[in-house]
């Protein structure tokens, strides 16, 4: 595993190494002395494994394609934010809107995360262990929320094909978001996400509620205009 220290090395060094490993390879990578940078490991595009020893700021994993990064800390805002594949996981705690307008891979946050989780997603899966913040999945577009903890106010406001899956209390529903039934694909679909995020022994599928647009919104009807 190679060592890249940000007390020793800039931040446009330290990514550019990572930006550069070869397809194939299969590096690892691991990044030390973080303090809180903004944008580590940022829009990387070869199936290595990064490993970031402490908290990061702004924007880390952002664009992320094919990498798997495990932030061992917290993660500032944005963490993951247009994610096209790969994992990222957050060993901590998370700040808002993580996974912002992610298009692919997973995103696991093992705390919390703040508001605007998931706001904009557009195929993304996200599994966070803990709490959910206001107005996450804030006009999602397609992919998976899993909420093992509990959810905040208006939560899928104006989302449109997501699906949102908690398992805690939900504070209040967004304008158009509704439960609906859990069926048996929801249940399959539940059961991997909750695999793939090391969270399966800790949460069965049975205990969540299935939440996802009434199509009132992007569906215009006069009769519906004061939602609008």
């Amino acid at each position: 595993m190679q060592t890249l220290d940000l007390a020793a090395t800039n931040l446009r060094d330290v990514n550019a190494a990572l930006q550069q490993a070869e397809t194939g390879t299969n590096e690892s990578f691991e990044v030390i002395n973080p303090r809180g940078s903004h944008a580590i490991a940022v829009g990387l595009d070869a199936p290595i494994e990064v490993f970031v020893r402490g908290s990061t700021g702004y924007y880390c994993a952002g664009m992320n394609q094919q990498a798997t990064v495990n932030v061992v800390g917290s993660a500032g805002p944005g963490v993951a934010e247009n994610m096209m594949s790969g994992k990222v996981v957050i060993e901590g705690d998370a700040s808002q809107y993580a996974g912002a307008t992610a298009h692919g891979g997973l995103l696991v946050i093992k705390g919390n995360a703040s508001s605007r989780c998931g706001i904009s997603m557009k195929g993304v899966d996200i599994v966070v262990h803990g709490n959910i913040g206001h107005m996450s999945a804030f006009m999602a577009q397609a992919g998976n929320l899993v909420v093992l903890g509990d959810a905040g106010d208006a939560l899928g406001d104006s989302l449109y094909e997501a699906n949102i899956f908690v398992r805690g209390k939900v504070k209040s529903l967004g304008a158009d978001c509704i439960e609906k039934e859990m069926r048996a694909e929801h249940i399959e679909i539940l059961s991997r996400l909750l695999r793939d995020a090391d969270a399966a022994e800790d949460a069965d599928p049975s205990e969540f509620r299935r939440y996802g647009s009434a199509r009132k919104l992007y569906n215009f009807d006069i009769d519906n205009a004061g939602a609008y």
